[in-house]
């Protein structure tokens, strides 16, 4: 069966597009700071899509669809569904760029159990033949698994403190990806991808998925109204949105983009975590709140479906053609510090 492709224009768009403050950066040796020089990177990086030649594909059709999914965002960024790209087309215009994407994980206290699966099944389904960086923050260091790693692909251990609350661990997310980018990743990687532990590859996670501002639909608000979103709805909080307002609920489990527009993601959501708790309040669902004011006010370059990060418990949907990784079924009461 056809996929049906519901595709939406809008015109007379406007977006606010709010740009956090970059401080506190070094000058390299070169007097440039390393942010700089990323700047720099960007405005030179070539966007075009040069396909190579005598490649044969399937003809794409501007008159097959109908309504079951939508293919475009009202700014007019693409949703990735199955069957809207062709995948060796994709592979064929990206793997001569030479791209390097990091990923980060966080496997600290009990979730430390799920890491040796995640990094087994993304050898065989994540970014297949580009070079990866895995970066894996734990309590537990010895405990991160031995795992055959294609040609090109590292992983790189972080040694973090184990905090009593899983709340905490959630929030602190955004400082350790923003302090390992300063350090880092800033030299070494392209895009970088921001995903959870507790989660299986089933299928292609490709690089379809690339772009400057990566957000993805949670599996579980992709066909309910925005007054049904579990955004932040108190003023005090900075990551607060009002009802009636919102353009889809994003999961704080994937996010991801070129390095520099991660950086200015991750380093406004910590600021605005460490602005709530300077009045004593935390967001509802800590840094996904954060994340999905962020991604309100900067609309994200290309979003990707509920195949890009399902949740099994929900079990399989009708318009869910693949699922390409899934949060996998547990306890939360059992592997969550203080619940």
């Amino acid at each position: 069966m056809v996929r049906k492709i519901r595709i939406i224009l809008a015109f007379g768009l406007y977006a606010t597009n709010l740009r956090c403050s970059i401080s506190n950066i070094q000058p390299t040796s070169h007097g440039k700071t390393w942010w700089t020089q990323r700047e720099d990177l960007s405005r030179k990086r070539s966007w075009n899509v040069e396909s190579p030649e005598r490649l044969l594909y399937k003809q794409p059709s501007a008159t097959r669809g109908g309504s079951d999914v939508m293919a475009v965002t009202p700014w007019l960024a693409p949703i990735i569904w199955e069957e809207t790209f062709n995948p060796e087309l994709v592979d064929a215009i990206y793997k001569p760029m030479n791209l390097t994407i990091a990923t980060t994980v966080f496997a600290v206290g009990k979730y430390i159990r799920f890491l040796g699966e995640f990094l087994e099944t993304a050898e065989k389904h994540f970014m297949v033949d580009f070079k990866v960086h895995y970066h894996i923050f734990t309590d537990q260091p010895q405990e991160v698994p031995a795992v055959n790693l294609a040609a090109g692909r590292k992983i790189f251990v972080h040694q973090v403190p184990k905090l009593d609350r899983w709340q905490d661990i959630s929030a602190s997310r955004m400082q350790m990806i923003q302090t390992i980018i300063e350090e880092q990743v800033h030299r070494e990687a392209d895009y970088i991808y921001c995903q959870d532990v507790d989660a299986k590859f089933h299928f292609r996670w490709g690089a379809e998925t690339l772009d400057r501002l990566v957000g993805q639909i949670h599996p579980w608000y992709y066909d309910l109204s925005r007054d049904q979103f579990t955004y932040e709805r108190r003023p005090e909080s900075t990551a607060y949105i009002p009802s009636g307002v919102g353009d889809f609920y994003y999961i704080g489990a994937m996010f991801g983009g070129t390095v520099e527009d991660v950086y200015r993601l991750v380093k406004k959501c910590h600021e605005n975590i460490e602005a709530d708790k300077a009045k004593g309040i935390e967001a509802a669902w800590q840094e996904e709140s954060h994340l999905n004011w962020y991604l309100l006010h900067n609309k994200p370059s290309k979003v990707l479906s509920p195949e890009y990060m399902w949740d099994d418990q929900r079990g399989k949907t009708e318009v869910m053609r693949v699922i390409r990784l899934s949060q996998i079924l547990k306890n939360y009461g059992e592997v969550r510090e203080n619940v």
